[in-house]
């Protein structure tokens, strides 16, 4: 296929990419001087995407990194780090936003870009690291280093592929492919549809190991990418393995059909929220709905305590035989987040069993014929068993029980949410949720497939 019209779209235009090479130039230029000038011992690096030109069109951040030396003393880092980079905000006009990975960094937009300013240690190799965020020169450096510049091209096209068919983004809202893990995989097969054909075949635990250092067994992960800068480090550890598969089902989808131009744009989705609302009608499931407010918090420690409330919710139902055919969240980032819950059973009859121990172990027998009463016990197999009363026969019921301040404890909440869902949780009718997400949760294979 001739990918050079896609190419067209999806690569930053001349003019884009000399105002971006400028604003790094300037950040860089200013940042170095304040160095020098305050005898700060650092050496400022542009990283990431724009230093390897692989960023596509419109997503050109700049990650520019302040390196100190190893023996500089982390609180010295931080504050030196934070400072040269509100030095920098100042300069430009940019306002700082305070992030955190392994210690804070910031955030502005400055020339129409955003732009991150991270301390870090001056590292050689993986075996010095001192913060997670120090690899990152040597990622930008093995690159540049090893990806010759007829794949540039490639890895945009791995990018726009992943990102048209939801695979692409190591956060944790997506679980994806990170771009570091791209640019190795077209290292690796070479181009584009190479790594396509060689993907489709990948089993569980697939391993690349470019550099050769045979420590691939110290990993259980379903995709295993030795970083060439650091043997003990997997690049694809924070793919999910749903992600991975949705991957491998996008290459073989793209490697056999047809339409494959159409995998590089985003999908022509006409919404009309009546439509949806019938087809869930159609399907005649019993949905619960709710939301709450959310916290103020990175979005990589939101999204994470989001899915597990979420996954927790839907075993606690399913153990107390409520059947979930389909739970998924939403949330808007900012305020909000809604649970929605597709139901096979939300009502279910008034009693249950209650299993005892097995017949042959007769003091756990009598102890239980004591606690429930021994006219009320029978036998159902080998087991012990009698019948009671539930305490809940609808979801609705059992879910407003479970988001109290006495009883929230029944499932495993994410910390920072707890008193938040407490005091906010609601039932919403389906016709007050994000239609995208319904369309979403009704047809989760559309992204795949074209």
């Amino acid at each position: 296929m001739d990918y050079k019209a896609i190419l067209e779209d999806i690569k930053p235009t001349a003019e884009e990419k000399q105002h971006i090479d400028k604003v790094s130039l300037d950040i860089m230029n200013f940042l170095q001087k304040a160095c020098d000038e305050k005898g700060i011992d650092a050496k400022v690096a542009l990283v990431g995407s724009v230093a390897k030109n692989t960023a596509l069109k419109g997503k050109s951040d700049i990650d520019i990194f302040i390196a100190f030396p190893l023996d500089t003393e982390k609180k010295y880092l931080k504050k030196k780090g934070l400072e040269l980079a509100h030095l920098c905000c100042d300069e430009f006009g940019g306002d700082a936003e305070h992030h955190f990975a392994s210690h804070p960094y910031v955030t502005a937009e400055i020339g129409d870009c955003e732009v991150d300013i991270v301390p870090c240690y001056a590292i050689e190799d993986g075996s010095q690291l001192k913060s997670a965020v120090d690899r990152t020169i040597l990622h930008t450096r093995y690159v540049k280093e090893n990806l010759k510049e007829s794949q540039e091209d490639e890895v945009l096209l791995l990018k726009r592929f992943m990102a048209m068919t939801g695979t692409y983004g190591s956060e944790f809202k997506v679980g994806g492919f990170a771009g570091y893990l791209c640019e190795l995989l077209i290292i690796n097969y070479g181009d584009f549809e190479s790594t396509l054909k060689s993907a489709i075949n990948w089993k569980y635990g697939h391993t690349i190991d470019l550099e050769g250092y045979g420590t691939a067994g110290n990993f259980k992960d379903p995709l295993i990418v030795i970083d060439p800068t650091d043997k003990n480090r997997n690049v694809g550890a924070a793919l999910r393995l749903d992600k991975m598969a949705e991957f491998i089902q996008s290459a073989r989808n793209y490697i056999f059909g047809d339409n494959k131009k159409d995998y590089f744009y985003p999908l022509k989705r006409d919404l009309n929220k009546d439509d949806i609302l019938n087809e869930f009608k159609q399907r005649g499931s019993d949905l619960i709905a709710f939301r709450f407010d959310i916290p103020e918090m990175p979005l990589d420690t939101l999204h994470p305590q989001l899915r597990k409330t979420c996954e927790a919710l839907e075993r606690k139902l399913n153990s107390e035989e409520f059947n979930v055919f389909k739970a998924d969240y939403w949330s808007d980032e900012v305020e909000k987040c809604v649970i929605l819950l597709e139901m096979t059973t939300s009502k279910i009859n008034s009693v249950k069993v209650n299993v005892g121990p097995k017949v042959f172990i007769t003091q756990a027998c009598e102890n239980f014929a004591a606690k429930y009463g021994r006219q009320n016990c029978y036998v159902q197999g080998d087991f012990l068993v009698h019948t009671q009363e539930r305490e809940f026969n609808d979801a609705r019921d059992l879910i407003s029980h479970i988001f109290t301040k006495e009883h929230i404890g029944l499932i495993k909440v994410g910390k920072n949410l707890k008193n938040i869902i407490i005091n906010t949780f609601e039932f919403i009718d389906i016709e007050e949720v994000d239609e995208e997400f319904l369309d979403d949760f009704l047809n989760p294979g559309q992204y795949i497939v074209r």
